[in-house]
Protein backbone atom coordinates (compact mmCIF):
# COMPACT_ATOMS: atom_id res chain seq x y z
CA UNK A 1 0.00 0.00 0.00
CA UNK A 2 2.75 2.12 0.86
CA UNK A 3 4.49 1.79 -2.93
CA UNK A 4 0.97 2.09 -4.09
CA UNK A 5 -0.01 5.11 -2.20
CA UNK A 6 3.70 6.80 -3.23
CA UNK A 7 3.18 5.70 -6.77
CA UNK A 8 0.37 8.30 -6.92
CA UNK A 9 2.15 10.63 -4.88
CA UNK A 10 4.61 13.17 -6.02
CA UNK A 11 5.60 11.04 -8.28
CA UNK A 12 2.93 9.97 -10.16
CA UNK A 13 1.85 13.38 -10.90
CA UNK A 14 5.47 14.37 -12.44
CA UNK A 15 4.97 11.61 -14.62
CA UNK A 16 2.00 12.57 -16.09
CA UNK A 17 3.09 16.26 -16.23
CA UNK A 18 6.00 14.93 -17.85
CA UNK A 19 4.24 12.83 -20.64
CA UNK A 20 1.94 15.43 -20.73
CA UNK A 21 5.16 17.92 -21.79
CA UNK A 22 6.56 15.35 -23.97
CA UNK A 23 3.01 15.09 -26.37
CA UNK A 24 3.69 18.96 -26.75
CA UNK A 25 7.36 18.83 -27.56
CA UNK A 26 6.36 15.84 -29.68
CA UNK A 27 3.56 18.57 -31.34
CA UNK A 28 6.20 21.19 -32.10
CA UNK A 29 8.72 18.39 -33.87
CA UNK A 30 5.80 17.75 -36.26
CA UNK A 31 5.56 21.65 -36.31
CA UNK A 32 8.56 22.31 -37.12
CA UNK A 33 8.77 19.67 -39.79
CA UNK A 34 5.59 20.73 -41.47
CA UNK A 35 7.23 24.62 -41.63
CA UNK A 36 10.11 23.13 -43.11
CA UNK A 37 8.26 21.32 -46.14
CA UNK A 38 5.85 24.68 -46.33
CA UNK A 39 9.43 26.57 -46.76
CA UNK A 40 10.32 24.44 -49.66
CA UNK A 41 7.24 23.60 -50.92
CA UNK A 42 5.78 27.64 -50.74
CA UNK A 43 3.06 26.92 -53.62
CA UNK A 44 1.91 24.14 -52.11
CA UNK A 45 1.80 25.96 -48.53
CA UNK A 46 0.60 28.66 -50.06
CA UNK A 47 -2.74 26.26 -51.85
CA UNK A 48 -2.93 24.53 -48.52
CA UNK A 49 -3.40 27.62 -45.89
CA UNK A 50 -6.04 29.18 -48.51
CA UNK A 51 -7.95 25.97 -48.25
CA UNK A 52 -7.49 25.56 -44.63
CA UNK A 53 -8.60 29.21 -44.17
CA UNK A 54 -11.59 28.64 -46.55
CA UNK A 55 -12.52 25.65 -44.57
CA UNK A 56 -12.32 27.34 -41.60
CA UNK A 57 -14.42 30.24 -42.45
CA UNK A 58 -17.16 28.01 -43.98
CA UNK A 59 -17.30 26.01 -40.71
CA UNK A 60 -17.52 28.88 -38.72
CA UNK A 61 -20.21 30.68 -40.93
CA UNK A 62 -22.15 27.41 -40.18
CA UNK A 63 -21.68 27.33 -36.37
CA UNK A 64 -21.93 31.29 -35.94
CA UNK A 65 -25.55 30.85 -37.61
CA UNK A 66 -26.86 27.56 -36.32
CA UNK A 67 -25.93 30.26 -33.24
CA UNK A 68 -28.01 32.70 -34.38
CA UNK A 69 -30.67 30.53 -35.08
CA UNK A 70 -30.82 29.30 -31.16
CA UNK A 71 -30.47 33.00 -30.10
CA UNK A 72 -33.00 34.42 -32.39
CA UNK A 73 -35.19 36.01 -30.05
CA UNK A 74 -32.87 37.88 -28.83
CA UNK A 75 -31.89 41.11 -30.42
CA UNK A 76 -27.95 40.25 -32.21
CA UNK A 77 -30.62 37.72 -34.14
CA UNK A 78 -30.04 39.36 -37.50
CA UNK A 79 -26.39 40.70 -36.96
CA UNK A 80 -25.36 36.89 -36.11
CA UNK A 81 -27.16 35.64 -39.22
CA UNK A 82 -25.22 38.34 -41.68
CA UNK A 83 -21.87 37.69 -39.97
CA UNK A 84 -22.24 33.71 -40.68
CA UNK A 85 -23.71 34.78 -44.34
CA UNK A 86 -20.60 36.80 -44.70
CA UNK A 87 -18.48 34.23 -43.35
CA UNK A 88 -20.32 31.36 -45.00
CA UNK A 89 -19.89 33.51 -48.18
CA UNK A 90 -15.78 34.01 -48.36
CA UNK A 91 -15.48 30.65 -47.21
CA UNK A 92 -17.24 29.11 -50.44
CA UNK A 93 -15.48 31.45 -52.32
CA UNK A 94 -11.93 31.01 -51.52
CA UNK A 95 -12.51 27.59 -51.80
CA UNK A 96 -13.55 27.91 -55.27
CA UNK A 97 -10.83 30.20 -56.36
CA UNK A 98 -8.21 30.23 -53.84
CA UNK A 99 -5.40 31.75 -56.43
CA UNK A 100 -7.62 34.58 -56.68
CA UNK A 101 -8.36 34.61 -52.67
CA UNK A 102 -4.30 34.15 -52.58
CA UNK A 103 -3.94 37.01 -54.84
CA UNK A 104 -6.28 39.29 -52.81
CA UNK A 105 -4.75 38.09 -49.92
CA UNK A 106 -1.37 38.82 -50.35
CA UNK A 107 -2.51 42.46 -52.16
CA UNK A 108 -3.57 43.19 -48.62
CA UNK A 109 -0.69 42.18 -46.66
CA UNK A 110 1.57 43.93 -48.89
CA UNK A 111 -0.76 47.11 -48.15
CA UNK A 112 -0.65 46.33 -44.29
CA UNK A 113 3.30 46.18 -44.45
CA UNK A 114 3.67 49.76 -46.68
CA UNK A 115 1.54 51.42 -44.15
CA UNK A 116 2.42 49.83 -41.14
CA UNK A 117 5.89 50.64 -42.42
CA UNK A 118 5.24 54.00 -42.97
CA UNK A 119 3.68 55.19 -40.17
CA UNK A 120 6.69 53.29 -37.84
CA UNK A 121 9.09 54.93 -39.83
CA UNK A 122 7.49 58.53 -39.50
CA UNK A 123 6.50 58.45 -35.91
CA UNK A 124 10.17 57.47 -34.89
CA UNK A 125 11.34 60.24 -36.68
CA UNK A 126 9.26 62.76 -35.26
CA UNK A 127 9.28 61.05 -31.12
CA UNK A 128 12.51 59.91 -30.90
CA UNK A 129 11.79 57.79 -28.12
CA UNK A 130 13.43 55.56 -26.18
CA UNK A 131 13.35 52.67 -28.78
CA UNK A 132 13.91 55.15 -31.47
CA UNK A 133 16.54 52.71 -33.71
CA UNK A 134 14.48 49.44 -32.78
CA UNK A 135 11.69 51.33 -34.22
CA UNK A 136 13.26 53.17 -37.11
CA UNK A 137 14.38 49.47 -38.60
CA UNK A 138 11.42 47.89 -38.24
CA UNK A 139 9.23 50.85 -39.93
CA UNK A 140 12.16 50.76 -42.81
CA UNK A 141 11.49 47.28 -42.63
CA UNK A 142 8.20 46.83 -43.03
CA UNK A 143 8.12 49.32 -45.52
CA UNK A 144 10.80 47.68 -48.04
CA UNK A 145 8.70 44.41 -47.42
CA UNK A 146 5.88 45.52 -48.60
CA UNK A 147 7.31 47.43 -51.66
CA UNK A 148 9.30 44.13 -52.69
CA UNK A 149 5.65 42.06 -52.54
CA UNK A 150 3.93 44.74 -54.44
CA UNK A 151 6.63 44.80 -57.03
CA UNK A 152 6.04 41.51 -58.11
CA UNK A 153 2.77 41.19 -57.84
CA UNK A 154 0.56 39.13 -58.74
CA UNK A 155 3.31 36.74 -58.94
CA UNK A 156 4.27 37.14 -55.11
CA UNK A 157 0.83 35.67 -54.45
CA UNK A 158 1.98 32.15 -55.00
CA UNK A 159 4.36 32.17 -52.28
CA UNK A 160 4.40 34.89 -49.78
CA UNK A 161 1.17 33.37 -48.00
CA UNK A 162 3.16 30.04 -48.00
CA UNK A 163 6.01 31.63 -46.62
CA UNK A 164 5.04 33.44 -43.78
CA UNK A 165 2.25 30.24 -42.76
CA UNK A 166 5.56 28.06 -42.92
CA UNK A 167 7.51 30.68 -40.57
CA UNK A 168 4.41 30.55 -38.22
CA UNK A 169 4.51 27.02 -38.21
CA UNK A 170 8.42 26.67 -37.80
CA UNK A 171 8.47 29.13 -34.89
CA UNK A 172 5.54 27.88 -33.38
CA UNK A 173 7.06 24.70 -33.27
CA UNK A 174 10.13 25.53 -31.76
CA UNK A 175 8.21 27.39 -28.68
CA UNK A 176 6.24 24.24 -28.20
CA UNK A 177 9.90 22.23 -28.09
CA UNK A 178 11.35 24.79 -26.23
CA UNK A 179 8.42 24.69 -24.01
CA UNK A 180 8.39 20.72 -23.69
CA UNK A 181 12.03 20.30 -22.87
CA UNK A 182 12.18 23.24 -20.02
CA UNK A 183 8.87 22.03 -18.28
CA UNK A 184 9.70 18.14 -18.52
CA UNK A 185 13.24 19.77 -16.81
CA UNK A 186 11.27 21.42 -14.40
CA UNK A 187 8.94 19.19 -13.07
CA UNK A 188 11.71 16.62 -13.01
CA UNK A 189 13.86 18.79 -10.46
CA UNK A 190 10.34 20.04 -8.50
CA UNK A 191 9.48 16.37 -8.34
CA UNK A 192 13.48 15.01 -6.67
CA UNK A 193 12.81 17.91 -4.33
CA UNK A 194 9.43 17.37 -2.92
CA UNK A 195 10.16 13.18 -2.59
CA UNK A 196 13.59 14.60 -1.38
CA UNK A 197 11.44 16.92 1.56
CA UNK A 198 9.45 13.69 1.96
CA UNK A 199 11.49 10.75 2.51
CA UNK A 200 13.71 13.96 4.90
CA UNK A 201 10.24 14.16 6.81
CA UNK A 202 9.43 10.81 7.11
CA UNK A 203 13.35 9.78 8.54
CA UNK A 204 12.64 12.87 11.05
CA UNK A 205 9.47 10.93 12.49
CA UNK A 206 11.46 7.41 12.43
CA UNK A 207 9.42 5.99 9.62
CA UNK A 208 10.86 3.78 7.18
CA UNK A 209 11.57 4.66 3.54
CA UNK A 210 8.53 2.64 2.22
CA UNK A 211 6.27 5.39 4.39
CA UNK A 212 5.70 2.86 7.73
CA UNK A 213 6.39 3.38 10.96
CA UNK A 214 10.08 1.81 12.08
CA UNK A 215 9.25 -0.98 14.57
CA UNK A 216 12.48 -2.11 17.40
CA UNK A 217 13.27 -5.78 16.63
CA UNK A 218 12.62 -7.38 19.62
CA UNK A 219 15.31 -10.52 20.40
CA UNK A 220 14.47 -14.00 19.76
Amino acid sequence: MARTARNTGPRGEAAKLSRGFSWLAVLGVVLVVAGLVGLVYTGLATLTSMLLFGWLLLVGGVIGLLHAVQARHTNFFWLGVVVAALNIAAGVVILKTPEAAAEALTMFAALLFLTGGLFRLVGSLVVRGPQFGWTLVQGAFGLLLGILVLATWPSSSQYVIGTFFSLSLLFDGLGLIATGYGGRRIVGMVSDRLVGEEEARAQERGEAPGGAAGKPVQPE
